[in-house]
């Protein structure tokens, strides 16, 4: 192993981490632990029965991004090797309990847990990010990098910058853990420019991709126990694996890397909507146009405004003339700490003062095309890593519905163009009632498929349940086109707006020149009453992964592997086991 990729005290990348925790731990103070043991009397319920001795064990909060699962003395044990992990899903069998990965918590949905359990409710919290984040490269051709599941994406990709390889389609926030990222398909916006060659190593598609191979805890049936298991990409236990929405607990990863890409990443603020989100054919500066010059964009449209604003990648190996060079991600802190006038309206658009939203929208965009000309951020470069990492710990706090449209990508335009439409009109409906359920942006991302041809292996398994998953009837589907909704928890009307929105995408995308599926990791499945309560939809989901010719080879064989790999049921909780029925 590296030795800077230990974590050890004088390690760069443990320095950077633990500066990182520090800040945000002072600023939220999201993760609070108490490091009670086992036989303290300050516990508040009873520890896990007849728990592993060897293993570290404690009470500590669990909050989701969005703020809306917390639950503040769950019991959490920090292994400190992978087969620690396997030692305590033996102990959860044979005591009735279940074991859940925690990581950095950046998630929506209950795939982690749900919103009822309490401390008392037999359900162990796993921390990977305590001790299971060892990363090193491996020898040989496509470059290889094995990575532990806890560790954090930013701190992988600048492991993998200091050696001159790098990913080219990651999410925003660097403070998810690659277990996390994994589990729901985590994607950020890159699809191959008109004429760009894919780069060895590189995938357009989501992280799942990109794995080479995964180890896991899975059952043994011959021992009799959980056993750690490494299963190579062309098996087919790989692809359910690769996204495996919590249902099962994989301890290391081996990616494939390619050799690292110089970004220019360009902010624009000028073109309004009727333009860039124009419907096909009306010329000018499209969304559709932008990624055909670049293959990298992204829409962030804030409520009420004229004009999105538009980020766009593209290749530069030399730095451009008018580029800022930039060493460091995030760097746009005008978004992740906003001034306390707007965060304080922020905070009044969910506690009665929604009239204001509008003021807010337009506010928000003010605060951004000033503080791009402030900071010298609309036109940056430098490593992929420093342009592709903006979303901070820090940033404000919302909900957020999340659909991927597959389509072609020559219908790019007619998407984005109906969702446009639609939302404008949904919009100014409940604005006439007076009600502004949306009181942030929407967003807008787009990535290729899960492509076998991207993946430097013989034959590899697909990841079967990754929304970026290809349809074998539709071979001329070549992309997925993300949208997001955000409004802040508790906004009135918010659930029942999602709810509506969801049926449209439902009824507008029914498999004729496109077909939506959930965003894992964010809010689906409404009714008005809240997220992931539609049963409806739930039962839907897996008809959206069903292939037309073998049901065997998408949803009911993941299903039927899941259960044969954790029989006992350990990796897995009660929202879960709704879904994955």
């Amino acid at each position: 192993m590296d030795r800077d990729s230990s974590g050890g005290d004088n390690s760069p990348l443990s320095r950077r981490r633990f500066l990182k925790n520090t800040a945000v731990i002072g600023a939220v103070a999201w993760v609070p632990a108490m490091r009670i043991g086992p036989a303290h009397a300050d516990a508040s319920c009873p520890p896990p029965p007849n728990f592993p001795p060897h293993v570290e064990l404690f009470q500590q909060t669990f909050e989701n991004w969005a703020k809306a699962i917390r639950v503040d003395d769950l019991w959490t044990a920090a292994p400190r090797t992978a087969q620690e992990c396997a030692d305590l899903a033996n102990w959860a069998a044979s005591n009735g309990w279940q074991l859940r990965p925690r990581g950095a918590m950046h998630n929506w949905s209950p795939i982690h847990i749900t919103a009822d359990i309490t401390c008392d409710s037999k359900i162990l919290m796993v921390s990977t990010t305590d001790y299971l984040t060892d990363m090193s490269m491996l020898p040989g051709n496509p470059a290889t990098v094995r990575v532990e599941a806890g560790a954090f994406m930013e701190d992988l990709l600048d492991y993998l910058e200091t050696r001159g390889y790098g990913m080219c389609n990651v999410p925003a926030p660097g403070d998810v853990t690659v277990g996390g990222a994994l589990a729901v398909d985590a994607h950020g916006t890159a699809i191959p420019a008109a004429g760009e060659q894919r780069q060895a190593g590189h995938s357009y598609g989501t992280l799942s991709n990109l794995l080479l191979s995964i180890t896991a805890v899975v059952w043994d049936r011959r021992a009799n126990q959980y056993v750690l298991r490494r299963f190579e990409r062309d098996q087919r236990n790989a692809g359910v694996l690769a996204t495996s929405l919590g249902r099962s607990f994989i301890t290391e990863v081996e990616f494939q890397v390619g050799h690292n890409q110089n970004l220019r990443c360009q902010s624009f603020t000028d073109i309004p909507y009727t333009e860039l989100m124009a419907a096909p054919g009306c010329g000018g500066r499209s969304f559709a146009s932008f990624l055909e010059q670049s293959g990298r964009a992204e829409i962030i449209w804030f409520p009420f405004t004229d004009k999105p604003w538009l980020k766009v990648w593209s290749v530069a190996p030399t730095k451009p003339l008018a580029s800022r060079q930039v060493s460091e991600p995030y760097n746009y802190p005008f978004s992740d700490n906003m001034p306390d006038d707007i965060e304080a309206l922020a905070r009044s658009l969910s506690q009665g003062n929604k009239a204001s939203t509008p003021v807010f929208g337009q506010n928000m965009y003010a605060v951004t095309t000033a503080g791009l000309t402030a900071t010298q951020s609309t036109d940056i470069w430098g490593p992929s890593k420093n342009t592709l990492l903006y979303i901070k710990p820090t940033t404000l706090r919302i909900t957020a519905s999340g659909y991927g449209v597959m389509t072609r990508r020559d219908n790019i335009q007619q998407v984005v163009y109906d969702v446009t439409q639609k939302y404008l009109a949904m919009v100014a409906d409940y604005e006439s009632r007076g009600e502004y359920p949306m009181n942030m942006p929407v967003e807008i991302r787009v990535n290729g498929l899960e492509q076998a041809g991207e993946v430097e292996a013989a034959d590899p398994a697909m990841p079967l349940l990754s929304a970026a998953s290809p349809d074998r009837e539709r071979p001329d589907w070549d992309v997925v086109v993300w949208f997001n909704c955000l409004s802040f928890v508790g906004t009135e009307q918010a659930d029942a707006f999602y709810s509506e929105m969801e049926q449209w995408f439902g009824q507008r995308f029914d498999g004729s020149d496109a077909a939506v599926r959930p965003e894992w990791s964010k809010g689906w499945g409404y009714n008005p009453e809240g997220a992931w309560t539609n049963d409806a939809y739930l039962d839907s989901v897996a008809d959206s992964y069903r292939l037309h010719r073998d049901k065997r080879e998408r949803w009911d064989y993941a299903v039927r592997r899941f259960d044969k790999l954790d029989p006992y049921r350990v990796f897995t909780n009660g929202f879960i086991d709704r879904l994955l029925r």
